[in-house]
């Protein structure tokens, strides 16, 4: 009998282990790496490969939460633009509009007025002071709200700088502004229920915790329990947004204090673009909360509109946006460079096309510039990062290290003439689970600003040469290269 029993329960786990291995080479959506990383954790470690893949081998976000995001898309009026002439913005950047167009559908507008938030006159060793004076102007808007303040963060924390921010929130509620706040419910998970989260609900302020049903037991099998919404975004009276890295949170980041400061990029923005910001926080907003009578104020445009000169245009990619968009967004970008590519970005756990994309890039004659913190937040992302080392250095990247701080700031400028500006990593995360926002701008004022940041990022950071990676122990590189290679399934 129970050599019976045991013959059943061999072929009930071989009968799963293939299912499970079929699965994982046939699953749509999927790159070549991850199908056989996947296939070699399933093949070389069996049942901690079944329940690893059923915890973290697909990104489906529910059935009924698509539905809910589906309808929502459909009754939200599409927001509306000043239209731009292929003429009137830099060479390439009509291309890289018309692909932003294909993953959200807004159109590329003009009549902009966008502007990097920080402090001018802070020394390139006191980056504290840009993070600082962002806040503050965020604080200041919300401050003369008058209609709304929609808010949409990854990360808010219960200290000094988070308190500040939700103080104005509070006192914006009381004097009878609707406010909307979004967390996600795992980046801000301390948050949610604090003292100070209950002053903003007791004001008026409508909150909610997104995503918070993804780890139950309901959800766990074929999905996956680490999806994010990584996405910032903030929008009042549908005048002004704001947009870029940066979380609810002090500089010194007290949750990671020992890789502090956190260095960001707050960019604010006014005209035509706020309305398709409006329109990603309701996108999620209404499915998660079943909110109505807000289909109408994307389209609505405010009585006194701030004139500028910017053209610019924003889209969101996560689990249920086309398949790689965010990883095709970024190639695109690289490719459009013709003389100078300067990147930076805290977390690079970059695909195949993107890493070729970059080291293509100086051997095409375009001088490629990448800024990494020297210290990560994330053992497996540095060591991934560090795997690339080598392949980057021998094309002709410029690769340097930041050490004053976490560098988190995610930018990308262009030839001088383009920037892309968003919440979005180079690594895995960014490209396939998280829901993330960016904004592409078309600027040379603007882009000007961005490429000042960075350049003062470079002015303390130090260069990574040939050499050095060579010289990498032979130890150090084989866990680099094996958490690189094992990145699809991370």
């Amino acid at each position: 009998m129970n050599h019976f029993l045991n013959l059943s329960w061999a072929l009930v786990l071989f009968v799963a282990h293939f299912l499970v291995a079929l699965r994982a080479l046939t699953r749509p959506n999927r790159t070549p790496a991850s199908r056989i990383a996947w296939l070699s954790v399933i093949m070389l470690v069996p049942l901690a490969g079944m329940i690893g893949y059923l915890l973290l081998g697909e990104t489906s976000i529910g059935q009924a939460r698509i539905q809910r995001m589906r309808r929502a898309e459909e009754r939200l009026s599409k927001p509306g633009g000043a239209p731009c002439a292929p003429q009137d913005m830099a060479p390439g950047a009509a291309s890289l509009f018309d692909f932003c167009r294909s993953i959200t559908g807004f159109e590329v507008a003009g009549g902009n007025r966008i502007t990097v938030l920080g402090d001018a006159s802070a020394p390139a060793d006191d980056p504290r002071r840009d993070s600082l004076a962002a806040i503050d102007a965020l604080i200041a808007d919300i401050g003369q709200a008058h209609a709304h303040v929609h808010i949409a963060v990854y990360i808010w924390l219960d200290d000094d700088v988070g308190r500040k921010i939700a103080d104005a929130v509070t006192a914006a509620a009381q004097r009878g502004v609707q406010c909307r706040v979004m967390v996600d419910s795992f980046g801000s998970r301390e948050f949610v229920g604090s003292g100070t989260w209950k002053a903003m609900a007791a004001a008026g302020a409508r909150l909610h915790a997104t995503l918070s049903d993804i780890s139950r037991m309901r959800h766990m099998a074929f999905s996956r329990v680490d999806l994010r919404d990584h996405r910032k975004i903030a929008v009042i009276d549908n005048r002004i947004a704001f947009c870029g890295s940066q979380n609810f949170a002090s500089p010194e980041f007290r949750v990671k204090a020992r890789f502090a400061p956190w260095i960001d990029m707050l960019l604010r923005c006014e005209g035509p673009i706020v309305r398709q910001a409006q329109y990603l926080f309701l996108s999620g907003w209404i499915p998660e909360t079943g909110e109505t009578g807000l289909d109408t104020l994307p389209a609505r445009v405010p009585g006194d509109p701030a004139p500028g000169t910017s053209v610019a245009q924003t889209f969101e990619t996560g689990p249920t946006a086309r398949f790689n968009a965010m990883s095709d967004m970024f190639v695109a970008c690289i490719y459009a460079a013709r003389s100078e590519l300067v990147i930076t970005t805290p977390y690079f756990v970059p695909d195949e096309s993107i890493l070729r994309a970059i080291c293509a890039a100086p051997r095409r004659g375009v001088k490629t510039t990448i800024i990494f913190p020297a210290r990560n937040d994330s053992w497996l992302v540095g060591n991934a990062c560090g795997s690339t080392y080598l392949d980057l250095l021998h094309s002709g990247v410029e690769v340097h290290e930041y050490p004053l701080g976490l560098l988190h700031t995610k930018s990308m400028t262009i030839d001088g003439e383009l920037a892309l500006v968003g919440s979005a990593n180079m690594d895995r995360r960014s490209l396939e689970l998280n829901y993330e926002n960016s904004l592409l701008i078309a600027d040379r004022e603007v882009t000007a600003q961005i490429r000042e940041r960075q350049r003062r990022y470079l002015s303390v950071s130090h260069p990574v040469t040939l050499d050095a990676a060579r010289t990498c122990p032979f130890h150090r590189r084989l866990i680099q290269n094996f958490i690189g290679m094992m990145a699809p399934v991370l």
